[in-house]
C-alpha cells in the first residue's frame, strides 16, 4: 500500500496543493514553520481519521475557511486504486469516505491503511502520564485487531456507564448493587480480553524492540516496556468488589485497563529517571520501529513509515544508518521532514534508492529535482 497522491484544501496554512509520491522515499524540507509536518499530519488524518498533534479537528482549518478537505489516492498490492477522503466543516461533524462512500462508523476505517509515525512528540511516551502509554498501545494494537478496538470502544462506554450510576447514587444518596452489577460484569468481560491481548502483544513485541534499541544506540543495553497492571494478581470482577467503598466516595472507576500503564527501562532502571536525552530519543524511536515491523509481519505487507524532524541531535552516521536501514526491502513507502536541506541531498547521493525531494515555503510545495 503506497500514497499517490495527496490533495489538500484549507488544510493548516495550505489553500491548495497537490503532491505526487514516490512509491519509496519522500522528503520535504524547509525552514520551521514553513509546513513541513502539516504534509505529514495530512498522511496521519487518512489513516487514523484524526491529527496526530491536535485532538480539535477544527483547528486543522486554514484561518478565515469555512472547511478543510485532504484527499488520497493510494494504491496497494492488487495495484487497485482507492481514494480516501477527510472534510471537516466548521460547526460540522467530520465526514470520512472511501471511493466518495461515506462511512458509518469512522472506527471502520482503522488499518486499512497502516501507518507509523515518528516525531519529537514521541518523547511524551515517556514523560507524560499514564493515559499516552495506554492509547498508544490501544492505538498501535487497533491498526490490527478490529475486535480490539470494537471491544476498547465497547468497554469505554460501559466505564462512562459505570461512574454515571457512582455520581448519581452520591447525588441521590442511595444505593442499587444490582444495577450496578450489570455494569461490573460488563467491563469484567471486556477487561479481562483487553488485558490478555495487551500482554500478549508486548511479549511479542519486545524481541524487536530491544533489537531497534541496540541498533541505534550502538550499545549492549538491555531494554523492555512492561505492562503495569491490577489484573496480573486479580480477576477485574474481584477488583470492583475490592475497591467500591472507594469509587462510592470518588463517584468513579478506580480499577480497571484504563487504569493500566506500561513502564519503560533500560538494564532494570526507569528510562525517565535514568535514561540521557540520547538514550531516550533512541528508545522512542526504537519503540516505532519495533511498531512498524510488528505490523508489516501481522499485516503482511508494509505500512506507511513517517520521520518528522527526528535527525535533530543525531550524528551524521547515525542518520545515514537509519536511512540505510529503512531503504532495506523490509520497509516500503516513507516520508521524511528535515530543516537541513544538504544534508538530505548528501544522503541520497550516497544511498542509491527512488526517491523525490520536496522544498516547502509557506505552505506551498515544490519539487527539487536532483
Amino acid at each position: 500500500m503506497f500514497l499517490q497522491k495527496l490533495n489538500l484544501v484549507n488544510f493548516k496554512n495550505y489553500t491548495e496543493s497537490e503532491l505526487v509520491f514516490s512509491d519509496k522515499i519522500n522528503c520535504f524540507v524547509g525552514n520551521n514553520g514553513a509546513g513541513k509536518t502539516n504534509v505529514l499530519d495530512a498522511i496521519h488524518y487518512l489513516s487514523f481519521c484524526k491529527s496526530y498533534f491536535n485532538p480539535v479537528d477544527s483547528q486543522s482549518i486554514k484561518h478565515e475557511t469555512d472547511f478543510f478537505a485532504i484527499h488520497g489516492r493510494y494504491n496497494n498490492a492488487e495495484s487497485t486504486d482507492n481514494l480516501y477522503s477527510c472534510i471537516q466543516k466548521r460547526n460540522s461533524k467530520k465526514v470520512f469516505k472511501e471511493n466518495k462512500k461515506d462511512y458509518d462508523r469512522l472506527a471502520d476505517h482503522i488499518g486499512k491503511i497502516p501507518l507509523v509515525m515518528i516525531s519529537p512528540y514521541d518523547r511524551d511516551l515517556i514523560n507524560d502520564g499514564s493515559e499516552a502509554r495506554r492509547k498508544y498501545i490501544d492505538s498501535v494494537i487497533s491498526q490490527f485487531d478490529r475486535v480490539y478496538l470494537g471491544d476498547l470502544i465497547n468497554y469505554n462506554k460501559a466505564l462512562l456507564q459505570r461512574n454515571t450510576l457512582l455520581k448519581r447514587f452520591a447525588e441521590q444518596h442511595y444505593f442499587d448493587a444490582a444495577s450496578l452489577e450489570i455494569w461490573n460484569e460488563k467491563l469484567a468481560g471486556l477487561g479481562s480480553l483487553l488485558f490478555v491481548k495487551r500482554k500478549d502483544f508486548l511479549a511479542d513485541f519486545n524481541p524487536l524492540f530491544n533489537d531497534y534499541y541496540r541498533f541505534l544506540s550502538g550499545g549492549k543495553e538491555s531494554v523492555e516496556i512492561m505492562y503495569d497492571s491490577q489484573m496480573h494478581e486479580t480477576a477485574l470482577h474481584e477488583l470492583l468488589q475490592n475497591n467500591l467503598d472507594k469509587d462510592k466516595i470518588v463517584r468513579y472507576t478506580t480499577c480497571g485497563i484504563h487504569k493500566d500503564d506500561l513502564s519503560f527501562t533500560i538494564d532494570g532502571y526507569p528510562v525517565k529517571k535514568y535514561g540521557s536525552q540520547g538514550q531516550q530519543k533512541s528508545f522512542v524511536i526504537a519503540i516505532k520501529l519495533a511498531q512498524f515491523e510488528y505490523t508489516r509481519l501481522v499485516k503482511k505487507f508494509k505500512p506507511i513509515l513517517l520521520f518528522d524532524d527526528i535527525f535533530d541531535k543525531l550524528d551524521d552516521s547515525r542518520v545515514q544508518s537509519i536511512i540505510s536501514l529503512v531503504s532495506e526491502n523490509n520497509f516500503g513507502q516513507i516520508f521524511i521532514t528535515d530543516t537541513q536541506k544538504q544534508r538530505i541531498e548528501k544522503i541520497f547521493k550516497e544511498v542509491n534508492i527512488d526517491h523525490k525531494i520536496f522544498a516547502v515555503d509557506d505552505g506551498t510545495v515544490s519539487t527539487i529535482d536532483d
